[in-house]
């Protein structure tokens, strides 16, 4: 478990499946990310979970510090198709606007950039999905290609090494945007 001064991430697991089936079931998140039934959502879970035990990353739950209530999920993950590790994001529409997909996806980026040492991480972001595109740019994403991603365009924007985080801690303790978009 890691976390900012806000919020706290660690890994999400097969307990999480509630919280993860009514984030994904809201129609203002799920314009861009797919809805999950129970079974569906136990089996991406499942997926994190190995990602988690073999690859040293994945997705995350992340909570409020002060309440320990889940507002969204945060992470790095791995898709074998592109081989490419992203930087992915979700939070429920009541938490938008307070900053916290930008601070949580600044933590996982030092830290995955500082553990994992990639490349570069990727960001799929789907046309239409502005908020989105500001946390990316906010975050010093750039336009790397257009490709497809579960049958919807994508442009994928990426984040090369060696990656300076734009704050002077490793998890920021101020908000850094006002925009809490569902990814990809």
């Amino acid at each position: 478990m890691f976390g900012t001064e806000r919020l706290t991430l660690r890994p999400l697991t097969r307990h999480d499946v509630d919280a993860l089936v009514d984030l994904h079931a809201d129609p203002l998140v799920n314009r861009f990310v797919p809805a999950f039934s129970h079974e569906q959502a136990l089996r991406r879970l499942s997926e994190i979970e190995s990602q988690w035990s073999e690859r040293g990353h994945g997705l995350c739950a992340v909570h409020l510090r002060a309440t320990g209530e889940f507002v969204g999920r945060c992470g790095l993950n791995h898709w074998p198709q592109f081989d490419e590790i992203e930087a992915g994001w979700s939070f429920k529409p009541a938490f938008w606007g307070r900053g916290y997909a930008t601070e949580a996806a600044r933590a996982v980026l030092d830290w995955g950039f500082a553990q994992l040492s990639p490349p570069y991480v990727t960001a799929m972001i789907r046309p239409g999905n502005e908020a989105s595109v500001r946390v990316a740019t906010r975050l010093g994403f750039t336009p790397l290609r257009e490709d497809t991603f579960l049958g919807h365009r994508i442009t994928v924007y990426a984040l090369h090494a060696p990656y300076s985080p734009p704050s002077p801690t490793p998890f920021p303790s101020e908000p850094s945007g006002t925009d809490d978009p569902p990814r990809p």
